[in-house]
């Protein structure tokens, strides 16, 4: 797998049909993959199909082309990977793909391929198995997840700064994403000037790069996401259950036990974008899934964008989280589940696709409660702020909600949860129209901008794509 340069602009078939259907299918390639003579890479085109994806074909020039894999049919997204197998003469070639959508719209669009005589320097590395032995990834290459792949009990996974991770398109059981096992560890510590990137192979991004050259943020479900997964309590009807994004088949999902300060590693300064490929009906990967994460670990400068199922998830466990931006979910931003003990500080809402908050109340017998603080949330096309079961047991602290719109309301009244110091802007009514059930006498009305709680956004500035795109002004 070798090195992808920047983007080219898709050709789109000229279409007739009535305006009533939607637009003919849309095409990203990449402007140039490079190859030695003889030997295959892979060109991956991401792909927009708004009519519902039915069949590709393939051509190539200077070489032969064959589908690797290509969006699920009826997918209205994915990626479309071709083989390309370069003949013995140096020079230009081309690999040509033609999307077809359930109305027979077509769209055709080519990347083109550079053969070179001399070995092309390795910079994209596929990881294709588990990893059972310890590993490094190193500063200044792409490594690509070609399927699910767990760092197993008693093997550490370390990530240095500036990596990128780039995971294939792939749903079902064949959904890709780095799974961190109880008992493994993940050591990924990035840096303010080099952090680490988790991504989409559509994604033609490279190390040093903050900001997708090609890819909007809002783009989501292009592959699965990352799973940490530890040995703390959990409220669950066992003592260890599976976790939801991974089948019931792999072992390597089940997370939960007994100790409370365990230590799953260190993640710093790390970006996770475009994910949340759906394994099943109603069961897709979050971005940054916790389960049962123990509180030794160290979790802090956290960046989750354009996930299709929720931000930041937890199941239970101990592990604090500092520093965490969530910014354009399919799904919820920040979601609790099974008595998570811990506390989420200094964080950022941007955008969620249905509630800022899901925090759910214990499932077993095992009763704890966690703390979310010092929150800055731009609500945007949230359908809701905040949704709590009757259980649930929170804490919600100096938090500034704006940005809201008619409907989205926290509604219920939980005994067992406080609110402390929380402000909103409204664009009218009043508070009670947005905090019901006698919540909004918790909550101090104010003008935008006039918060005097919230997040220290610097703290994200430079190393963020949501600072340097602007979804922090």
């Amino acid at each position: 797998m070798l090195a992808i340069a920047a983007m080219v602009t898709s050709f789109v078939a000229c279409d007739d049909d009535d305006d009533a259907t939607p637009d003919a299918p849309s095409i990203t390639a990449p402007t140039v993959t490079n190859v030695q003579v003889g030997t295959a890479a892979d060109v991956t085109f991401a792909v927009s199909v708004p009519g519902g994806y039915k069949a590709m074909t393939v051509a190539a020039t200077g070489g032969t082309a064959a589908k690797k894999s290509e969006p699920a049919a009826g997918a209205t997204s994915g990626n479309a990977v071709v083989t390309f197998t370069a003949d013995a003469t140096a020079g230009a070639g081309t690999v040509t793909i033609t999307i077809t959508d359930n109305n027979d719209k077509a769209t055709t669009q080519t990347g083109a391929v550079n053969k070179t005589a001399e070995p092309v320097e390795e910079t994209e590395i596929e990881v294709s198995a588990n990893i059972t032995a310890n590993a490094t990834w190193e500063t200044g290459k792409v490594y690509i997840l070609t399927t699910r792949v767990a760092v197993v009990d008693g093997v550490t996974l370390t990530i240095e700064p500036g990596v990128v991770v780039k995971g294939e398109a792939g749903t079902g059981a064949n959904a890709t994403a780095l799974l961190i096992a109880r008992g493994g560890k993940l050591m990924a510590e990035g840096t303010a000037d080099s952090p680490i990137i988790f991504t989409s192979v559509a994604d033609e991004i490279m190390p040093g790069d903050i900001v997708s050259p090609n890819l909007d943020p809002e783009l989501n479900g292009l592959w699965g996401g990352l799973l940490v997964l530890g040995k703390a309590p959990i409220s669950a009807d066992a003592e260890a259950v599976q976790i939801e994004g991974i089948p019931p088949s792999d072992q390597n999902g089940l997370y939960g036990g007994i100790d409370a300060a365990d230590n799953s590693g260190v993640l710093k300064y790390i970006s996770i974008r475009h994910g949340g490929a759906n394994i099943g009906e109603g069961n897709e990967i979050n971005g940054l899934t916790l389960g049962g994460v123990g509180s030794a670990t160290v979790i802090e400068n956290i960046e989750i964008i354009a996930n299709q199922d929720d931000g930041i998830e937890w199941f239970g466990g101990t592990v604090n989280v500092t520093n965490a931006i969530v910014w354009n979910t399919g799904d919820d931003a920040i979601d609790t589940d099974q008595s998570w003990a811990g506390t989420l500080d200094n964080f950022v809402v941007i955008n969620p696709g249905d509630e800022a908050f899901e925090l759910d109340g214990p499932e077993g017998v095992l009763e704890a409660g966690h703390t979310l603080i010092n929150g800055w949330v731009n609500a945007g096309a949230a359908e809701g702020l905040v949704d709590l079961d009757d259980n649930s047991i929170t804490d919600m602290e100096n938090i500034y909600f704006f940005n809201l719109t008619a409907g989205q309301d926290l509604d219920l009244n939980p005994a067992n949860c406080s609110f402390t110091n929380l402000q909103a802007t409204i664009p009218s009514g009043s508070l009670s129209d947005f905090f019901k059930g006698g919540t909004d006498a918790f909550v101090t009305s104010v003008a935008e901008g006039a918060n005097t709680v919230g997040a220290d956004l610097s703290v994200f500035e430079g190393w963020t794509w949501s600072s340097l795109g602007g979804a922090l002004e």
